[in-house]
């Protein structure tokens, strides 16, 4: 069973940064992805970020492209998020979800039914 715990969210001041981890368990070696994604108040889920140990595929939203930096330490089985020159829209509460069967590549398409595990979520406020 794979179970994934996120934590280093937190409040900051527009301009500044955070990094975000994602603690997996139950993944095999080199045949995941793991997609960070945020939901802010009254809007939907959306896509931030995925890695594929599989095929080494990285892809990020436009939203974060050039802000953002995803990265993975397969020894530690941990996905980190590193955000920095944050705004307030990137306010949200933020999950890591992992596709471990099928679709183990990050090509920008962040289907939910993809993805076969969900942590509990970490709020990120960034305050203007």
């Amino acid at each position: 069973e794979v179970q994934l715990v996120e934590s280093g969210g937190g409040l900051v001041q527009a301009g500044g940064s955070l990094r975000l981890s994602c603690a997996a368990s139950g993944l095999i070696f080199d045949d995941y992805a793991i997609g960070w994604f945020r939901q802010a108040p009254g809007k939907e889920r959306e896509g931030v970020s995925c890695i594929s140990s599989s095929d080494g595929s990285i892809h990020y939203a436009d939203s974060v492209k050039g802000r953002f930096t995803i990265s993975n330490d397969n020894a530690k089985n941990t996905v980190d998020l590193q955000m920095n020159s944050l705004k307030p829209e990137d306010t949200a509460v933020y999950y890591c979800a992992a596709k471990a069967r099928d679709h183990l590549y990050c090509a920008g398409g962040y289907y939910e039914y993809e993805y076969d595990a969900w942590g509990q979520g970490t709020q990120v406020t960034v305050s203007s």
